[in-house]
């Protein structure tokens, strides 16, 4: 378990485990001789993804970013991607429960990002963090249930419509503060409406910027995932988060990089971007 102070707050690293997506849809465009260098593929192709949540204890409130796949995938999508859902253990190793969490963040809907947002109860869905008020883009949900040919495998009603329905999940129309210290921004790309999460406390920051930049495999503007709908906005995003994460010295946080779930950036001597050791 990761965790580190950041100004006044504490940042804890929690797990929902592993699962496994194919290596060439992760790297998009990038050749296979390239991408399998920093990202072994097994005799499937598939390469091993974490599924990083963040809890940020403020003092005041207790944060959780992204609620990972969960453990209502159906056995197909099961087979495909598995299912290790290990968010609650983890929570539960670090002393937090359900009851603790009062505000969940999930930066978009796609079911590896917000899976443990609801549970089964009987034939309903409700909310597995009871106390708590959610917190997504209207329009990411709105394109959610549009269902469309490109994406529709992505997005699981049971883990937001409930939420919605019974009005603990607030529905944001842009960028916005959520609590003292903790806000979001819309960076478009993965999806047009994907939020980064900004942690902001005695001058220091840290941004969960979600699937932007999935891993730190990722840090190329070019390295572009097939998944993501806009592949031009997100290159600009990442020019956008950057062009202030570097000067600033600004902690990522990364949903999807099974070893290293947060690093700083810079700038190597031919200006390649890297992680600060």
């Amino acid at each position: 378990m990761n965790t580190l102070s950041l100004g006044d707050f504490e940042l804890i690293v929690v797990s929902d485990g592993i699962y496994h997506l194919d290596g060439g849809a992760f790297f998009g465009v990038v050749p296979k001789a390239l991408w399998q260098k920093k990202a072994a593929p097994d005799e499937h192709n598939r390469v091993p993804l974490g599924l990083n949540s963040v809890v940020v204890r403020t003092g005041k409130h207790t944060v959780l970013i992204e609620t990972g796949i969960g453990n209502k995938l159906p056995e197909k999508l099961r087979r495909i991607y598995g299912q290790p859902a290990q968010l609650l253990e983890g929570l539960s190793a670090a002393g937090i429960s359900p009851d603790d969490i009062d505000v969940v963040i999930n930066t978009h809907l796609h079911f590896d990002h917000c899976g443990w947002n609801t549970v089964r109860r009987g034939d309903q869905f409700v909310a597995t963090f009871p106390k708590a008020r959610y917190y997504v883009q209207a329009g990411e949900w709105r394109h959610g249930r549009r269902q469309l040919e490109r994406d529709a495998i992505s997005y699981i009603s049971a883990n937001y419509d409930p939420l919605v329905a019974n009005e603990k999940m607030q529905l944001l129309h842009g960028d916005q503060d959520i609590v003292p210290g903790i806000s979001v921004k819309v960076f478009a790309g993965h999806t047009r409406h994907m939020q980064a999460v900004y942690v902001q406390s005695a001058g220091k920051t840290a941004c969960y910027i979600s699937d932007l930049i999935p891993t730190t495999a990722h840090l190329d503007l070019t390295w572009v995932m097939a998944f993501d709908l806009f592949p031009l906005e997100t290159i600009e995003s990442r020019k956008r988060f950057y062009s202030q994460a570097i000067p600033e010295s600004w902690l990522t946080l990364f949903t999807h990089d099974p070893n290293v779930p947060w690093a700083y950036l810079k700038r190597d001597e031919q200006g390649k971007l890297e992680i600060a050791r």
